[in-house]
Parts: C-alpha cells; sequence; structure tokens
C-alpha cells in the first residue's frame, strides 16, 4: 500500500503544484480585484469567501454571485479563473487516469494485491514457482487434497491461465520473476501456514537460485526441486534441499525395472499414480534390440539404465556435435524411413521416441509402426496438450515428464512414509511383488488405488490413542474391519507401520498397534473415510473390538455405564 501511495504522489506532483497554483491565483485575485456591496460601498472579499466561490466554481462552474453581485472587474477575473481552474483540473485527471494504465502502476497494485490475499490463507499451503504444464498439475492435484498454493510465474499468460482455471480452492498468482526474494516473501515465505517451496521452473538456474534463497531466508522451510541434469541436482543436494526429482532419471530407472522385476514396477505405478487415473495393466517388454531416438537428456539416462538391464540400444540423433553419442550412432531424427531402417527397425524388439519435440516423436513412432507394426513402442510427451493425438496413436509406454514429476513431489508432500516403502519393497524378489500385486488388485477396481497415511496419535487417532493408553492390546485386523458390518473387511492394504525407527513391511493382521504408530495404507476412497471413523469414534472402535452395536447418547451412557465398568473389553 506504502508503494502505491508513493508512486500516485510522484506522479501526480505536476498536477497536483498546478491545481494547487490555479487556485491561489484565483482566490488571491478575487481577494485583491474590489467589489461593491447593495448600498454602493466598496468592500473587498475575504479570504474564506474567496476560497469558497473559487471551490464552486472550480468544480461546478455556478451557483452564482456571493455576497453581492460581482462587478465587471471580478467577472472579468471569475472568468479567467474559470478556465485556469478547469484546465489544471483536465491536467490532473488526465494525469491520473494515464498513472492508472501505467504499467509499472498496474504490477504494484497486482503486487500489493497477491500478497494480501496470501496473508489472508489460513490453512497450510504451498508455494509453486513456474505454471508450466508441471505446475498446472501440480496445483490442480494439490488442491484437490486440500492443500492451498500460492504461485509464481514470470509469463503473465500462465498466470492468466490459473485465474480461469476451475480449481477447488482459491489460489493466488502473480506474475514474477519467482526467484526474487521479494517475491517469494509475498507469495508467504515467512507465512507461518506456508509448509514448503516447489521450484519447477523450466530452467534449472531459477530453481537453483529459489532453493539457496528458501534455505537462506526461511530454513525451516521444506523445498523441493525439479533439475533436469545430474550436475544440478548435485549442487542443490549439497546445501541442503530436501527432495530433489529428475523425471528422465525417475523414469529411465522404473522403465528399466520393467526388464527384470514387472510386478514391481507394477506396483510403483500404481501407489504413485496422480488422483483418480486409470489403472494400469501388467506390461512386459519383449527382449531383443531397442533402438533410441534422440540422445539428449532421457536418451542418455535412458541408455545408462538399460546398458545394466543388457539390453543393446541402437541410437538414431540428429545433432551428434551437441550430445556426443556412442559410436554406431545413425545421423537423422528417426522420422524418415531411411534412417529407422539403418538402424534395424525391421528386426527390432522395440523403439523409444526420446526427442523433446512432440511432433517428431509421433512422427517416428507413426514411420516406425509402418515398417514393423509388432514394435513395442515408448514416447516421450513433452505437453499435456498433446494427450489426444499420443492417445490416438497409443504407443505401448508414454513418457511424460510433468506426470512424473508431480507424482513424486506429491508422495514426497502427501505420504513421506512411501519412501521407506519403496526402499524396502525394492530389495525384493518378484515372488513377493507378484504377492502384493495380487492383495491391491483385490480391494481396487479400475481405478488407482489412492495412498495415505494415518497416525495413531490424539488429534488423528482419538478413540484408539487413549484405548492403547489404557493397556489394550488391539491388533490391525481389528481396525481395518467395515464399521457397519465387523466382519467384513475394508477394501484396504496396510503396506507399512512405522514405529520410531524400526519399520514393518506388510504387517500380518494380529500387529499389535501402538501409541504414535504411523501407517502407510493403499486402498479405496471409501475404505480411508471408514478408518478414519473408525480409530476416532468411540462407539465404532467398541463395535469393531467386541461386535456389539451399543446405541450412542447421554442417556444410554448413564444406564449402561455401571455395566460397562465390569466389562473390561469395552471402549469408555
Amino acid at each position: 500500500m506504502e508503494q502505491i501511495v508513493f508512486l500516485v504522489f510522484r506522479r501526480m506532483r505536476r498536477p497536483l503544484i498546478a491545481i494547487m497554483a490555479a487556485y491561489s491565483i484565483s482566490v488571491l485575485g478575487f481577494m485583491l480585484i474590489p467589489g461593491q456591496d447593495d448600498a454602493g460601498n466598496v468592500w473587498h472579499m475575504d479570504f474564506f469567501h474567496a476560497f469558497y466561490f473559487v471551490s464552486f466554481m472550480g468544480s461546478t462552474i455556478g451557483f452564482g454571485e456571493i455576497p453581492y453581485a460581482f462587478t465587471p472587474a471580478q467577472r472579468g477575473w471569475a472568468t479567467l479563473s474559470i478556465y485556469l481552474t478547469v484546465i489544471s483540473w483536465l491536467y490532473g485527471i488526465g494525469s491520473l487516469l494515464t498513472i492508472i494504465q501505467d504499467r509499472t502502476f498496474r504490477r504494484v497494485l497486482e503486487f500489493s494485491g497477491f500478497r494480501r490475499r496470501v496473508k489472508r490463507l489460513y490453512t497450510p499451503f504451498y508455494i509453486v514457482c513456474g505454471y508450466d504444464d508441471t505446475g498446472t498439475l501440480l496445483v490442480e492435484e494439490l488442491t484437490a487434497r486440500g492443500i492451498g498454493c500460492s504461485v509464481l510465474d514470470i509469463d503473465s499468460g500462465r498466470i492468466d491461465a490459473l485465474q480461469l482455471q476451475d480449481l477447488p480452492m482459491f489460489v493466488p498468482g502473480l506474475r514474477a520473476d519467482a526467484s526474487d526474494s521479494e517475491a517469494l516473501a509475498a507469495a508467504g515465505l515467512r507465512h507461518p501456514d506456508c509448509r514448503g517451496v516447489i521450484a519447477v521452473t523450466d530452467d534449472d538456474r531459477v530453481n537453483l537460485r529459489i532453493a539457496i534463497t528458501c534455505k537462506l531466508l526461511s530454513p525451516d522451510k521444506q523445498m523441493i526441486s525439479r533439475v533436469q541434469t545430474r550436475d544440478m541436482a548435485a549442487n542443490l543436494a549439497s546445501f541442503g534441499t530436501d527432495f530433489i526429482i529428475n523425471p528422465f532419471e525417475t523414469f529411465s530407472d522404473r522403465f528399466a525395472m520393467l526388464f527384470h522385476s514387472p510386478s514391481m514396477y507394477l506396483i510403483y505405478e500404481w501407489i504413485t499414480s496422480i488422483h483418480n487415473a486409470p489403472l494400469k495393466d501388467f506390461v512386459t517388454p519383449p527382449p531383443g534390440k531397442w533402438i533410441l531416438c534422440g540422445y539428449g537428456r532421457f536418451g542418455k539416462a535412458l541408455r545408462r539404465e538399460l546398458d545394466v538391464e543388457n539390453v543393446e540400444t541402437r541410437i538414431i540423433e540428429a545433432d551428434p556435435g551437441r550430445t556426443e553419442p556412442p559410436e554406431g550412432t545413425v545421423i537423422g531424427r528417426g522420422t524418415e524411413a531411411e534412417t529407422l531402417i539403418a538402424a534395424g527397425i525391421e528386426s527390432a524388439a522395440g523403439l523409444i521416441a526420446a526427442t523433446d519435440d512432440d511432433s517428431n516423436n509421433l512422427s517416428i513412432l507413426i514411420t516406425a509402426k509402418d515398417i514393423n507394426e509388432d514394435l513395442f513402442t515408448v514416447a516421450r510427451q513433452n505437453e499435456r496438450r498433446s494427450d489426444d493425438i499420443f492417445g490416438a496413436l497409443a504407443p505401448d509406454f508414454i513418457m511424460q515428464p510433468s506426470t512424473i514429476t508431480v507424482r513424486g513431489i506429491l508422495s514426497r508432500i502427501i505420504t513421506p512414509l512411501l519412501q521407506d516403502f519403496l526402499d524396502i519393497a525394492r530389495k525384493k524378489d518378484e515372488d513377493w511383488a507378484n504377492l502384493l500385486v495380487s492383495r491391491v488388485s483385490g480391494v481396487v477396481t479400475d481405478r488407482a488405488p489412492e495412498l495415505w497415511a494415518q497416525s495413531l496419535d490424539a488429534e488423528h487417532a482419538g478413540a484408539l490413542h487413549d484405548l492403547l493408553g489404557q493397556g489394550r492390546q488391539v491388533p490391525l485386523c481389528r481396525i481395518t474391519r467395515d464399521p457397519q458390518d465387523c466382519e467384513q473387511g475394508l477394501a484396504l492394504v496396510v503396506l507399512l507401520i512405522k514405529r520410531g525407527g524400526d519399520t514393518f513391511l506388510l504387517p500380518e493382521d494380529e500387529f499389535e498397534l501402538e501409541r504414535g504408530d504411523r501407517l502407510l495404507l493403499c486402498g479405496v476412497s471409501e475404505a480411508r473415510r471408514q478408518l478414519e471413523l473408525s480409530v476416532q469414534n468411540y462407539n465404532v472402535l467398541n463395535y469393531l473390538l467386541t461386535g456389539e452395536d451399543r446405541p450412542d447418547g447421554l442417556i444410554w451412557r448413564l444406564l449402561r455405564r455401571g455395566r460397562d465398568a465390569e466389562r473390561p473389553d469395552t471402549v469408555q
């Protein structure tokens, strides 16, 4: 607000001086020019009457001559004063309109309004820096889970798109350089409800500067960043960035997993899917030679992981001078049949279109399929607006950097236990993975399971927390039952229980719970709501433990208090 007042007064300095000068000259003239009263005596208008007359004359032009009819000299001066004051007002109003249309002034207004809106946020929120495909999808997913956001982006078109987006929560946005510390402060960096900063701009250097600013000005906030190179990831990690995700490395690692553990890959895909995503089917890539079109950051990461799996790859690269591909690389984009044939497409088992151009990737897939229709195809889709086209082409795999980035960030924010689970699960064999796939597929339908965490503390599980505090033993299977029918299990799977520094993977039904346990679960949304009810509601929990459905209410409680006290298995 101070900036707005300062800017207005600085720009309006000359118009205000002109108006004040016009009024001063006019008032002085009326005080000096002699008038004549009703008796014909000479009189001089005092300052009050002169200022009063000039005030309504300058703004309205009219209302007669006071307190006596003017002399010709006074009327002549009044005529000059009218033009003088009207012109000064026109100058002032014109200057004010110019200020309102001024780009700098509008930026100040937007900045001030954005800061006020962020101050009024009273729920936990994250600052999202960058509103391209990744930022857009991230804000959609966070707000769908009831987590607020404030957005910074250098492109005004993206901020305009944010204002038009139909989100479940209001999300303030500002066109600004997200690496600017003042912009980050306005976005809520020091706000008590700000949980962290997520840097997902297109530029790694901007993300680095955001991370440095966050760690220096507000080190208690969680810092999450997307990177595109290993060097930048190491740089970010050197000063304690909490979570770093490289979508190319992440996808390459997961894709290579397909060749030795398809079930484990399927588990990764299911439990890290975005909200309400279709359930993916079991896929096994064919053995043999693979052709990789594009040897940029993504192509290099893929080849590195495929080499570990002993998968033979042949590279097609259009700009070998820049990317430095290995010997034997076919020079070309892969969009022409000649380059694909030269790389051996007719006998290849699979093809990966990994360039940074969606049109080229689509052309590569169409051309390759015309030559070898049995190919297993993988396509890199850089922009979400190409969903329909890639969907129509239907490759076996689509790699979307934005989706992979968002899935990684969400798992970090919403379910911190997920990384513990994935780290342990990765060490398991394929039989264990098959068993988990069968258990998860038994509780879901055509949509990926919802993943959530349940803490057994006083805030999130009041009834169960009190019961455990009384020394009662509660096995896990008791709280995973249907609150309406304790003979039926809920559609969920308990993936992990963390107790202090200990972790228990896929705990058995008879696992005894303790206060402070944190559970990682997956299943359908309805099961989540039912579980939350069971651990919070005393009557529901009592029904699940005893099988007795007691009426609720004060009278019933009083009538049954004595009898319940004699029953040690009753929840109070």
